[in-house]
C-alpha cells in the first residue's frame, strides 16, 4: 500500500468557514486540455473612454451625467437587483413554497477617474481611496435600519460577466443575510460558542506556523490559499488583529489593506501574463445592530483561470451535482503565487 502524498493522491478537505467538503485531485493537473480556450487580446483602452458609462463627465444609460470625479466614484446601480421600497405582503408561504420579499440598496463604485487603471495598476494612495470608500459605504448602508448585510465586491474581466471594462465594483445591502454569508455566520458562531476565540483567528495561526499555504504578508494582513480552497488559484486576506468589520481598522491597517490588495492583485497579473479575472468580496460582521465577537474580517479572491490566460477551470458536471473538485493542490498554487513579482509588466486583457 502506498503512502499518501496530498499534492499526488485524491482527497477531500473540509471547509469550516461553510461547512463543506471539497475534492482535490491533484494527480489529473498533468492531463491534456482541448477544451474551450478564452481569447486573449492586447489592452489597448484609453484613458477615457467618450463611450463608457462609468468614465467622468459621461451620460450613463438612463441620462444622468456622471460627476468629474478625480478619484472614486460612487453612485446607486442603474439597473438595481435590490429595491429599497417597502411592499406589503401577506405570509401564505407553506414548507415547500417559500417566499418573502427583499429589500436593499446597490451601488457602484468607480475606483478611479481612468478607464484603462485597474486595481493592480493604481497607486497605494489611489486604492487607500477605495478602501476609504468601502468604510463611508459601510457605515451609510448600514445605518438603515432594515439594511442587516452590506456585501462589498468586485468582478473583474468578461469572463467574470463583467459588463463594464472601467475598473469599477459593486455594493449590495439587502435586509436578509445572504445564502454564504449566513452559512458562515453560523460556522463562526458555533465555534465561538465552543472555544469562545474566533475561528479564523486561531486558523490563521495555525497558517502562519506551518507556512505551506502563505502567499504574502504583512504587518497587518495575510494573504493565503485556503486549505479548503475552490478555485484554482483561489487565496484569501486575513487581518492579523482580530476585529470584525471594515470600520474597526486602524489608519494603519487601512493602508496596510490597500498594500496587500496591490501586492496580490499584481501577483496575479503576473501568474499568465494578463490582465488577470477574478471575482473577490469581503467577508465581514452584519449591520444588524448586535455584537459580532465571532467576526474576522477576511477578502476571498476566485479567480477561474487554471493553466494559462487562455484556459479557466469550469464549475460544470460532478462540481454541479456532487461538490466542488480541483485538480491543483492549495500547497502547489501557493507556491506559485509566492514566487511571482510584486512588480507589474504591460497587461493583455481576456
Amino acid at each position: 500500500m502506498q503512502s499518501f502524498h496530498a499534492n499526488e493522491h485524491p482527497h477531500r478537505r473540509y471547509n469550516p468557514l461553510l461547512d463543506e467538503w471539497i475534492l482535490v485531485s491533484p494527480h489529473r493537473s498533468q492531463r491534456p486540455w482541448q477544451g474551450q480556450n478564452e481569447t486573449v487580446v492586447e489592452d489597448t483602452r484609453p484613458e477615457h473612454d467618450p463611450s463608457c458609462y462609468l468614465c467622468a463627465g459621461n451620460v450613463r444609460a438612463n441620462g444622468i451625467q456622471n460627476d468629474n470625479y478625480t478619484d472614486c466614484f460612487v453612485f446607486e446601480n442603474d439597473f438595481s437587483a435590490l429595491l429599497k421600497e417597502e411592499v406589503s405582503y401577506q405570509n401564505d408561504k407553506t414548507e415547500l413554497f417559500q417566499l418573502k420579499p427583499e429589500r436593499g440598496i446597490n451601488k457602484v463604485v468607480c475606483f478611479s477617474p481612468k478607464h484603462n487603471l485597474t486595481l493592480p495598476e493604481m497607486e497605494i494612495s489611489a486604492i487607500e481611496k477605495v478602501v476609504k470608500t468601502w468604510q463611508e459605504q459601510y457605515i451609510e448602508l448600514g445605518s438603515h435600519d432594515y439594511i442587516n448585510y452590506v456585501q462589498i465586491f468586485e468582478n473583474k474581466g468578461s469572463i467574470m460577466g463583467c459588463s463594464n471594462p472601467h475598473p469599477h465594483g459593486q455594493i449590495w445591502a439587502q435586509s436578509s443575510l445572504p445564502t454564504q454569508v449566513a452559512k458562515t455566520q453560523q460556522s463562526l458562531e458555533d465555534y465561538y460558542k465552543k472555544h469562545k476565540t474566533s475561528l479564523l483567528h486561531d486558523y490563521l495561526k495555525e497558517e502562519l506556523k506551518l507556512q505551506q499555504r502563505i502567499v504574502i504578508e504583512n504587518q497587518h494582513f495575510v494573504v493565503l490559499v485556503p486549505f479548503w480552497a475552490i478555485w484554482p488559484y483561489e487565496t484569501m486576506i486575513v487581518s492579523k488583529r482580530h476585529f470584525g468589520n471594515i470600520i474597526a481598522m486602524t489608519n494603519e491597517e487601512s493602508t496596510a489593506f490597500a498594500e496587500i490588495l496591490k501586492a496580490i492583485t499584481v501577483k496575479y497579473d503576473n501568474l499568465f501574463e494578463t490582465s488577470f479575472p477574478y471575482s473577490s468580496g469581503i467577508h465581514q460582521a452584519p449591520t444588524d445592530r448586535t455584537a459580532h465577537p465571532e467576526w474576522h474580517f477576511h477578502m476571498h479572491f476566485y479567480p477561474p483561470l487554471l493553466r494559462s490566460a487562455n484556459v479557466k477551470k469550469f464549475m460544470v458536471g460532478y462540481e454541479m451535482l456532487g461538490e466542488a473538485q480541483r485538480d491543483l493542490s492549495p500547497e502547489q498554487s501557493a507556491a506559485i503565487l509566492r514566487d511571482l513579482p510584486t512588480t507589474h509588466y504591460k497587461t493583455k486583457t481576456i
